[in-house]
């Protein structure tokens, strides 16, 4: 378990973890100068029953809060520090606000520099901390007098650090480790030190640098201090990384080191924001902020999704717009603070880390964000009965860091099933199944003279608008059970042909006469249409409806030929077996070199013939594509 003090500056803090663990956590020579904690400090001390704590150690000084929450955002419990002699000062009051902002309900007050309070005045002190305390979310922690000049209510801290318990970070998911710091060691190369959120991370494991991409391997590692071969959630870690473009330089605070499977850089994060009660006025739309999200420190804004103004102490949904990549997750805990950095305005809870950069305020965005915003057992069931109807399980996993059979039992919990990637209801299946031949028999039904809808067409005209990789596994799916068949460009309902109206019909049965009479040099469209005294335009549509279900081929513009004589004549042209000419071709069609040129440029086109100057030779595997035969 990781803990971390909290406290107003020169309240001891420094010196209580000095007490506790025989460990000066201040190590820069300028701290040393200074009496002051700049930067975060570390220290390990097994209390008594062998378990091993890790305490950062964080700045009080206001100028250093970014500091102070570049180690907060990742410990299991807090210390808050109070001077007996001083009390409640500025600081005490910011770093409280910044742990229950973080969610963190595992913590111990130590009130220190008790040998310079006498017990009435320790009893005050006392009842300012737990009237602070009441609307906080260590609301009820114990406080404990102590004194590390005298050794005062030491013990009874240490037994009470025990009893808060191991840490609550799950190990489950993939690992997941917030860097911040990183440095060169003779002998061994870069080292980065974290503490690890999720997951376990071991010797030799392959991981990724977020949001750079570099990859590493883990040489060696040393566990709270300690050299092991496997660090796990709760762990503050130092890890001994190899890789080809790895540096110092390259590496920096607010990096996560990550399972490959959670590199997902991101600058846009849906959140459920809460904006601090002590503001003075309301957070704006587009307001920007310092955004501290694990040990990373990045510029945004807040772009609020229910209104244009967030009043103090109220929360709502929101996207932080940032101007560089950060690593997060669903369930991340943010503090943002105020463009000139003096203040914590609010903090904020990572909803979805994949936020749309556009209709963010939607209304089925919002239902989304919903929907979101709950446990992950919640989660499914509100998701798959929402308007869209299904989830990208992967997406829907490396969110909330989840492995894909966490995912798939929470699927079926919430009585869902996979189709291909995405979960969905099995009514919801069902009914999408069921309107997608159910529209094309209506579509049948109303326009009998046509061949069926194209994929596209019948994607927008069901009752709901799937995405297309879905729905071209939803059509997959009946295609596969001979529900759908698929002719041409075209889908139909198994058994459906084109019907002409009795006009129509009687056209089409004089032109079909002509077609097989003339074959080889049939007549133009505007020809049928002065034969048989038919405007041109319908004539033309007559034959282009034909042409769409395959019983004619349009080879020249306004130039139809029966399908099987092109098949006819493509088996003439394979006939040769060796490369002929366009007059060769001409003689044995007997048709022109007009019309032989034309047939010849539209086999060009369609990769029927290659053709080489004046030569041409046929491509044996486009013999199939209209039924020509594969052999003279």
């Amino acid at each position: 378990m990781i803990v971390g003090t909290a406290g107003h500056i020169d309240h001891g803090k420094t010196a209580l973890v000095k007490v506790l663990t025989g460990v000066d956590a201040d190590r820069l020579k300028e701290e040393k100068a200074r009496g002051i904690t700049i930067d975060l400090g570390y220290a390990y001390s097994d209390l008594g029953d062998g378990r091993q704590l890790g305490f950062v150690d964080v700045p009080g000084h206001e100028r250093f809060v970014h500091n102070m929450l570049a180690g907060a955002t990742g410990i299991d419990a807090a210390l808050l520090v109070v001077s007996a002699a001083e009390g409640i000062k500025p600081q005490t009051v910011e770093h409280l606000q910044i742990v229950d902002l973080l969610g963190l309900d595992r913590g111990i007050v130590a009130l220190t520099k008790s040998d310079l309070a006498d017990d009435d005045q320790i009893l005050d002190r006392m009842a300012e901390v737990e009237t602070l305390l009441a609307s906080t979310s260590l609301k009820g922690a114990e406080i404990v007098p102590v004194s590390a000049l005298t050794g005062q209510g030491v013990d009874e801290l240490k037994a009470r650090l025990l009893a808060l318990g191991e840490s609550g970070k799950g190990t489950t998911g993939f690992a997941r480790l917030a860097v911040d710091r990183c440095f060169v060691l003779s002998g061994a190369g870069v080292v980065v030190t974290g503490t690890i959120h999720a997951g376990e991370i071991r010797v030799d494991d392959r991981l990724v640098l977020t949001p750079s991409g570099l990859e590493a391997r883990v040489r060696s590692l040393h566990a709270q201090n300690r050299p092991a071969e496997v660090g796990r959630a709760g762990e503050r870690c130092a890890l001994n990384l190899a890789g080809p473009r790895l540096s110092r330089e390259a590496i920096r605070r607010g990096d996560w080191v990550v399972s490959p499977e959670l590199h997902v850089p991101a600058d846009r994060l849906d959140v459920r924001l809460k904006l601090l009660a002590s503001e003075g006025q309301p957070l704006k739309h587009w307001s920007p902020v310092h955004v501290h999200l694990g040990s990373a420190h990045v510029m945004g804004r807040v772009a609020l999704l229910e209104g244009d103004r967030l009043v103090p102490g109220a929360s709502g949904l929101a996207q932080l717009v940032l101007e560089e990549k950060v690593g997060a997750l669903a369930g991340d805990r943010i503090i943002l603070r105020d463009p000139s950095a003096t203040r914590t305005l609010a903090g904020a809870t990572v909803i979805d880390p994949f936020g749309p950069p556009r209709n963010r305020r939607s209304e089925r965005r919002c239902a989304e964000l919903a929907a979101l915003d709950n446990a992950d057992a919640e989660v499914l069931p509100k998701l798959l009965r929402l308007e869209s109807g299904f989830v990208e399980m992967a997406r829907f996993g490396q969110s909330r860091n989840l492995r894909p059979a966490e995912v798939e039992g929470l699927l079926r919990a919430a009585g869902g099933e996979s189709l291909e990637g995405y979960g969905v209801l099995a009514e919801t299946l069902a009914a999408a199944r069921l309107d997608i031949v159910d529209t094309l028999k209506a579509f049948h039904e109303a326009k009998p003279d046509a061949p069926g809808l194209q994929p596209e067409r019948l994607r927008v005209t069901l009752k709901k608008r799937w995405p297309i990789p879905v729905f071209r596994i939803l059509l997959d799916r009946e295609v596969r059970a001979k529900k759908v068949t698929v002719d041409g460009p075209f889908l139909r309902i198994p058994g459906h042909s084109l019907t002409l109206g009795p006009k129509d019909e009687a056209l089409w049965n004089k032109v079909a006469a002509e077609l097989r009479r003339e074959r080889f040099k049939p007549p133009r469209v505007r020809d049928f249409a002065q034969a048989y005294s038919v405007p041109e335009p319908d004539m033309r549509r007559l034959l282009q409806r034909l042409a769409r279900i395959g019983r004619v081929v349009e080879v020249a513009p306004d130039q139809y030929f029966l399908r099987p004589v092109v098949a006819e004549m493509i088996g003439i042209a394979h006939a040769f077996g060796r490369d002929f000419t366009a007059a060769e071709f001409r003689d044995k069609l007997d048709n022109g070199r007009k019309v032989a040129i034309l047939i010849l440029e539209f086999f060009d086109r369609h990769g029927v013939t290659v053709r080489r100057g004046d030569l041409r030779r046929v491509v044996p595997q486009k013999l199939e594509q209209y039924g020509a035969p594969s052999a003279a």
